[in-house]
């Protein structure tokens, strides 16, 4: 059996690839940064009101203290699509397009630049979006496959493929 996948790696496909690392293998010190972050936000927002029957005066201290949480808030609400924009800018000339095929022995990625031949084994988690298939390969290496372009299969059958050859299960990511 022989899949094919050709991926472009353009902004909605890398922030696929940063939900998913930052769901599975980044999960837990993504936690504890929104954590922090949240916890950021509130002491700006209570420490901004006043106290004691004290009259509301605006400083350009607190406007900076304002500016700070804002940014954290942004960061927050977009940081999938931030680290997929930074990853993007990142990735090397003639390697944004991407035509890989998985056979039973490994599967190969083929770019502009050449050719790489992958092991199963090399896969630390797999992840699913509503449009891609992720693999985590560590902290801050994955490869998104866009299932719209899946030839040799269905998503489920490519699914229950991968799982076999991994022999790890395939986390949904939303």
């Amino acid at each position: 059996m022989q899949f094919t996948f050709e991926t472009v790696y353009d902004q909605q496909a890398m922030t696929a690839m940063a939900r998913a690392l930052r769901k599975t293998i980044r999960q837990k010190r993504s936690r504890r940064s929104h954590v922090f972050g949240w916890i950021v936000i509130a002491l700006v927002l209570v420490l901004s009101l006043p106290s004691g029957g004290e009259v509301w005066t605006f400083s350009p201290r607190m406007l900076v203290n304002w500016l700070a949480a804002l940014a954290i808030f942004i960061v927050l609400l977009f940081e999938d699509r931030i680290n997929g924009a930074v990853a993007r800018r990142r990735i090397l000339a003639g390697t944004g397009r991407t035509i890989s095929t998985f056979r039973e022995d490994g599967f190969c990625s083929e770019t502009g630049v050449g050719k790489t031949e992958w092991h199963y084994q090399s896969i630390t988690q797999l992840a699913e979006t509503p449009d891609y298939f992720v693999f985590v390969f560590d902290q801050s290496h994955g490869q998104a496959y866009d299932k719209r372009t899946l030839i040799g299969g269905t998503a489920d059958e490519f699914r229950s493929f991968i799982e076999s050859k991994t022999g790890k299960s395939v986390q949904q990511v939303h």
